[in-house]
């Protein structure tokens, strides 16, 4: 990753997920470039392992980590909270972490935990943070999707798939509801100077994936050789961070730095209100408004 593309000296970049895989790889891009980087985990040991090694790897002492299990929703709250106790500005907010499962569970809320974490986590966090994000303007939200995105069906009527449960599908719609939340807050902050777009990482050799059992895990063990490195798969999102060939640039969807198209219902704003709406409802900020 070449780290010229812009300095990132006195701004603050949030990362979830960012205590392994592409998230840490950024937050080491990030953290040499200047800014000041929290990565949130869940694993007090293991984050504060990553956070000394994104400070070795970045030659830098501005890396924190946030604690947070981002499939409970007072998690997330307190994590926002205690960003804004801390922070004054927020100029990068990278919605990260993700996870696929091949069996259906649900978080301590009763949400479905695919959805939890990849869709309600970054919905409820940004949504509590855009007042900082406003302040810091110009600001960005990124969000990581997937090409994935395309296997999935927005279900409206069985978001939390209690019918039927199939991982990759349920995962793939996760990952369009990423990119019709990126296109809805797109243009809700139109006039903000906030920004936020998503993206396809690529096929990336990581330890995703690597919760399950069974086939699931099998595919993703026999592939992981021949999958991209956590730098190369984390590219686009420290190019959409920091760049400022994107200052300015909105509701888009990336991949190796190139807009591509999403499913055609991302494009609905019937579609993306819908989803809005029952994000607020499943998540309680509808109540909180």
């Amino acid at each position: 990753m070449d780290n010229s593309n812009g300095g990132m000296g006195g701004k603050t970049a949030l990362i979830t997920g960012g205590t392994s895989g592409i998230g840490k790889a950024s937050a080491v891009a990030l953290a040499a470039m200047g800014a000041n980087v929290v990565v949130v985990g869940r694993n007090p040991e293991r984050g504060e392992a990553a956070v000394e090694e994104i400070k070795a790897q970045s030659h830098s002492g501005s890396v924190e980590l946030m604690l947070a299990d981002l499939s409970v929703q007072s998690e997330v709250r307190k994590l926002a909270e205690e960003f804004l106790g801390r922070h004054d500005r927020l100029d990068v907010l990278a919605n990260n972490a993700g996870l696929v499962q091949s069996k259906r569970t649900e978080t301590p809320d009763g949400i479905e935990t695919t959805l939890a974490i990849n869709h309600l986590a970054p919905f409820l966090l940004t949504n509590l943070l855009i007042e900082r994000l406003e302040q810091s303007a110009p600001s960005r939200v990124i969000t990581v999707s997937s090409e994935a995105q395309r296997w999935g069906n927005m279900e409206f009527e069985d978001i939390q798939s209690r019918r039927k449960y199939r991982g990759f599908p349920v995962y793939g719609m996760t990952k369009l509801a990423n990119i019709m939340f990126t296109y809805e807050l797109a243009e809700r902050l139109s006039s903000t100077g906030v920004s936020a777009n998503c993206l396809h990482p690529g096929s990336v050799g990581t330890n995703f994936g690597q919760n399950n059992r069974g086939p699931m895990a099998l595919f993703f063990r026999t592939f992981k050789p021949f999958m991209r490195s956590p730098e190369q798969g984390a590219d686009t999102l420290i190019w959409l961070s920091s760049s400022p060939e994107v200052a300015g640039v909105s509701g888009k969807y990336f991949s190796d730095r190139k807009e591509i198209k999403a499913k055609k219902v991302a494009y609905d704003p019937a579609a993306r209100r819908r989803l809005w709406e029952i994000s607020e409802d499943l998540t309680g900020l509808k109540v909180a408004a």
